[in-house]
């Protein structure tokens, strides 16, 4: 059916459209015949670069020097810079301000609250664990930036989404913005602010912003614009004026998307301030990075764990906010909480005599009042930091078991198998391959046409223009080469995850223990930040490219196992039926009917792996994989911003072009 509808597709378009891809693959293969057998068209023109470098560079120089005299930055940057740091030094001292016991009560309160005792507990949890390796400090500060950052994404965030759901010129102006940001990777932002706001912890909150603004805007619309037009109108019949209808009908109906595009919003801001670390940020990300620069996986380890406890920790906590709207549960849960954990039975007998407004936000004034009292006491007994003598430090042990994997898992007795045996074969017989087939057998134009002739396959003759416009202008900033190495790092990446990923999630479709069984397990995955992946992967195939390719395996297998599983469940009963009376055996209704119905699904599914992948392999580039994210860090370690700007483009590029090959596929 869907090869029907790719044929009857195809036999709409032009003839010259549908012979252009079979042309300029034909000439392709023409131009590496004469590259093999005749004269060898040699690497990509040194002469075609744009040469951006340098001037980059001098620029970066002339923005120092002029920093105390510009207006721009006199009236513009400095102010918001100093806003935006005024922000985070009040969160960052009323954090580490707090006695431990306060904060440790008052989540375990907004837990109890929100999600009952097993979410309180979780809280407690996360915040024992980080003050149990000794990273209180380090915890409050990447917490500081995120109230910050999370705070301006939402202030900019939700009225843009509010907007854009009143307004459908809004919304068009902001669709191309918004998906050119989501398809950069997150690496990406940080050039941009470092060049305008320096190093620290400002441009890492700008980058935060800017990173995480898409999902609020775009949650924010869907839920204005879900909201039942009979609701409106019957705001409207009662005299509702325009903001009281956006106020008391549509976002207290809209509020569940406007939540979960919250959620998302934390959970993008927190993956971003922990890259920051590069730039300066602190705080946990740090912890990480100075540990991995200096082999040290234990305290790696230790910083990686942190941030996950605190990823768990802030979604689950927003999640749980996202599913509690029933208010009377919610008191209840208050009261019983009030009761385990004070047992001040006293305080329901005044219930009903405390003013209205009081009880109706009970628990905030009961939190409030509990966590004010809680503080005095830590304070006259000097508990304000967390117990050095209750850490329990990870590092020495896992340390050993380095040693100890390296030793004795390197290549296991003479079995032949290992991780660096494993390592050995995917670099010398998968990635070296791959990477001179692409930056050596085959000479740059052949790849030029093919790139266009996969464009115009799937897209189009535009797309075709596009595809092989973007290979020559990945060629003219200079980053051929680097380009090639990345794409390598993606491709055998992508292959990987779909030879697991599909699979499993045509499992998990057809057998509910398997879906109950990897549920929590790929919830855990989408919650830990890119960064931290690296750590565990580093303990056992230390750095290079093959510790990149197999984290960023691990981190986009969720989505393509959840969209294959959610393409194959909503195929149509009615061809699964047919099917079945017609006789099909289970592998002939998966292979004839559900797999080729739930294709664009699962092409959706390698669409985002494709751009994890790519985010990923680039953040790899801090521990030494080579390709465009290296160039990246390197740049910004030596202070050479044209280069770290040349890369970035790169990849923008490069990103891009996958991004749109990929949806083009899809649609098709």
């Amino acid at each position: 059916m869907s090869m029907l509808r790719s044929s009857l597709s195809r036999r709409g378009e032009p003839a010259w459209q549908r012979r252009l891809p079979v042309g300029l693959a034909a000439l392709a293969v023409l131009l590496l015949l004469y590259h093999l057998f005749g004269q060898s068209l040699g690497e990509f023109p040194a002469t075609w670069n744009l040469q951006l470098r340098e001037p980059l560079d001098a620029f970066k120089k002339w923005l120092v020097g002029s920093r105390s005299v510009n207006p721009l930055f006199l009236y513009g940057f400095d102010p918001l810079s100093g806003g935006v740091e005024w922000v985070i030094r009040r969160a960052e001292e009323f954090l580490l301000w707090l006695p431990w016991p306060t904060v440790g009560g008052l989540l375990f309160w907004v837990g109890l609250r929100v999600g009952g005792v097993q979410l309180g507990l979780l809280a407690i949890g996360c915040l024992g664990f980080m003050g149990g390796v000794g990273l209180w400090d380090a915890s409050m500060q990447t917490l500081a930036l995120m109230v910050a950052s999370v705070s301006l994404a939402l202030l900019v965030g939700i009225p843009l989404g509010i907007w854009s759901a009143h307004s459908d010129r809004g919304e068009a102006a902001l669709r191309p913005l918004l998906d050119g940001m989501q398809t950069l990777p997150a690496f990406v932002y940080l050039i941009p602010v470092v060049l305008f706001f320096g190093i620290g912890r400002v441009p890492a909150v700008i980058a935060a912003v800017i990173y995480a603004i898409p999902p609020a805007v775009r949650l924010t619309s869907l839920g204005l614009r879900q909201v039942s037009e009979e609701v409106v109108e019957a705001g409207r019949a009662f005299g509702s004026t325009p903001r009281q209808l956006l106020y008391k009908v549509e976002i207290p109906q809209a509020l569940p998307s406007i939540l979960a595009g919250v959620n998302q919003t934390i959970m993008m801001a927190l993956s971003i301030v922990v890259i920051a670390a590069l730039v300066g940020a602190g705080g946990l990300g740090t912890v990480v990075l100075k540990s991995l620069r200096q082999l040290k996986v234990g305290e790696a380890l230790e910083g990686g764990l942190a941030i996950v406890a605190l990823a768990i920790l802030l979604d689950r906590l927003t999640a749980a906010v996202r599913r509690s709207d029933d208010a009377g549960r919610g008191a209840a849960v208050v009261r019983r909480g009030w009761l385990l954990e004070g047992g001040v039975k006293g305080l329901t007998f005044g219930w009903r005599a405390l003013p209205s407004p009081v009880r109706r936000h009970g628990w905030l004034w009961g939190g409030l009042l509990w966590g004010s009292a809680v503080s005095a006491l830590c304070w006259a007994l000097g508990w304000v930091d967390f117990p050095k003598e209750w850490n329990l430090s990870l590092a020495g042990p896992v340390d050993g078991a380095v040693r100890w994997a390296q030793l004795h898992l390197y290549r296991i007795g003479e079995s032949g198998f290992g991780t660096g045996p494993v390592s050995d074969f995917m670099s010398l017989y998968i990635l070296a391959p791959l990477r001179q087939l692409f930056a050596e057998l085959l000479p740059w134009p052949t790849l030029v046409l093919l790139a266009a002739a996969a464009g115009a396959a799937v897209g189009g003759g535009w797309l075709g223009l596009a595809s092989g416009s973007s290979l020559l202008l990945l060629g003219a900033l200079g980053m051929w080469q680097g380009a090639i190495d990345t794409f390598t790092q993606v491709v055998v990446a992508v292959l990987h995850v779909s030879v697991i990923g599909i699979p499993l999630g045509i499992w998990a479709a057809r057998s509910p223990w398997v879906d109950r069984l990897l549920r929590p397990l790929l919830d855990l995955l989408q919650t830990i930040p890119t960064f931290v992946y690296l750590v565990p992967v580093i303990m056992l195939f230390n750095l290079g490219r093959v510790p990149g390719v197999i984290a960023s395996v691990l981190y986009a297998l969720p989505p393509l196992i959840r969209l294959t599983r959610l393409g194959i469940r909503q195929v149509d009963e009615t061809a699964v039926e047919a099917a079945t009376a017609f006789g099909s055996t289970p592998h002939q209704l998966l292979t004839k009917v559900q797999l080729p119905l739930a294709l664009p699904q699962i092409l959706l599914g390698v669409n985002q792996a494709i751009m994890m992948v790519l985010s990923m392999v680039v953040v790899a580039g801090m521990v030494g994989a080579q390709g465009l994210g290296l160039e990246v860090v390197d740049g910004m370690q030596n202070n050479r911003m044209g280069q770290s700007v040349e890369a970035g483009l790169a990849i923008v590029v490069l990103a891009v072009l996958l991004d749109r090959l990929t949806q083009a596929l899809a649609r098709r």
